[in-house]
């Protein structure tokens, strides 16, 4: 199963990309919240992968944060909702407003989401409320230090270690402090870890 791939954009379309690692390209299909967001053709990209497996087709779905392939799980955890749907309405809504809607069971919003008929809202809602609860509670702790992680990757970038391995550490680092962590504590940790390996 492939679980991330590194590499460079060389195509872009409104539902997928393609990535090249190392020669071989990867089409991956992706929210349009998520491809508005990929670098540009020609850019070095990182995604975050889930592998889909049917008896005629193996297909990739992408993710540029761990919330959004969170939130992809819980959706196609709800009976009747695929990669397709759960792709549709990642790209209506950004994650911790869904996570939101979902919580509070608002079903108006969700149903404005590409898609999603009203059935389908009151099944997401009923699976999802207290799971989603959770999630916008998460959300919006990350939603508040994701400047911190932002700020530890390009202050890593400013010492001269590369992206990659700077995205790397920042995950690795935000994994064992906490998503709340201040700044200072996931630089100190970052440095160790990089110093260590």
């Amino acid at each position: 199963m492939i679980a991330r791939l590194r590499g460079v954009v060389l195509e872009k379309s409104l539902q997928d990309a393609v990535v090249d690692v190392h020669g071989v390209g990867y089409r991956v299909a992706l929210s349009l919240l998520s491809l508005a967001r990929l670098p540009a053709e020609g850019q070095p990209a990182e995604l975050r992968i889930h592998t889909v497996v049917r008896e005629d087709a193996i297909e990739l779905v992408g993710f540029l944060s761990p919330e959004e392939e969170e939130m992809f799980h819980l959706l196609t955890s709800v009976s009747h909702v695929g990669p397709k749907l759960a792709l549709a309405v990642l790209s209506g809504l950004e994650v911790p407003d869904l996570a939101e809607a979902l919580s509070r069971g608002d079903l108006g919003r969700l149903t404005r989401i590409h898609g999603v008929g009203k059935k389908t809202a009151e099944r997401l809602v009923l699976e999802l409320r207290d799971k989603a609860k959770a999630l916008a509670a998460g959300a919006r702790s990350v939603e508040g230090t994701a400047g911190a992680r932002r700020d530890l990757v390009s202050a890593l970038e400013n010492l001269g270690y590369r992206p990659a391995d700077a995205e790397e550490v920042a995950d690795a680092v935000a994994g064992r402090l906490g998503a709340e962590a201040p700044f200072e504590a996931l630089f100190r940790e970052a440095l160790r870890t990089l110093q260590a390996g």
